[in-house]
């Protein structure tokens, strides 16, 4: 009678990011809602002018930005006073550097104004590299698999363990059956860099890992 051997295969790939995402904010408050509109729209076109410059000299991946918003409030202080009310404004940017030395130094520079508000930079990889990269994982974690199965048939005094199931981590049947399923992948990624003209970003990590039964025969 057969034995079924049910294992998890995990993989790893480290590569170094092609791509930096920084994410930007541009925002003004005040008790002027005209003034306070004016300094945040001319703060959002300079920066613009910088984001067109940086693509025209081929740095750039891609951009996008969005409408400047503007609303009001009335806060609150600690004695449960209403205060007079207060306007704000502010914009969201996301530029995505495929230069990534020069995306330091635009930050360096950048992070000076006072109306500019940096969220974070991610890294990225190209969707080519992702996909080759994925492919790669998937198909070592399943050989991490069929060689956790070999050893574990071997231990038992089993022949050639046989596949009979592999699945997405944790979406295995209860019951064996004979068609394989995709496989999971997903990325963490690490950021190091202390000054803004220093990033040194650590490589992405893309992992993948499967769950798979396979069955043995005593040898």
């Amino acid at each position: 009678m057969p034995t079924t051997i049910a294992v998890t295969g995990h993989a790893e790939e480290r590569i170094a990011p092609e791509l930096g995402a920084v994410t930007l904010s541009v925002g003004g408050s005040g008790a002027a809602r005209n003034d306070v509109y004016g300094r945040t729209s001319a703060a959002h076109e300079r920066l613009l002018a910088a984001v067109r410059e940086l693509e025209a000299s081929g740095a750039l991946e891609k951009w996008s930005a969005d409408q400047l918003r503007v609303w009001s409030y009335r806060p609150w202080n600690n004695e449960g006073r209403q205060l007079p009310v207060v306007h704000q404004a502010s914009a969201d940017v996301e530029v995505v550097f495929r230069d990534l030395g020069r995306l330091g130094e635009w930050v360096g520079d950048t992070a000076g104004s006072d109306e500019l508000t940096i969220g974070g930079i991610d890294w990225r990889l190209t969707d080519a590299t992702r996909k080759r990269v994925q492919e790669t994982a998937q198909r070592a974690a399943v050989a991490d698999a069929v060689a956790k199965a070999q050893v574990y048939a071997s231990a038992l005094g089993l022949g050639t363990p046989a596949p009979v199931e592999l699945a997405d981590h944790g979406m295995l049947s209860s019951q064996p059956t004979p068609m394989p399923k995709a496989m999971m992948m997903r990325a963490v990624a690490d950021v190091g860099g202390a000054a803004p003209t220093e990033f040194a970003p650590q490589d992405l990590v893309i992992e993948a890992s499967v769950d798979a039964r396979f069955t043995a025969e005593p040898a």
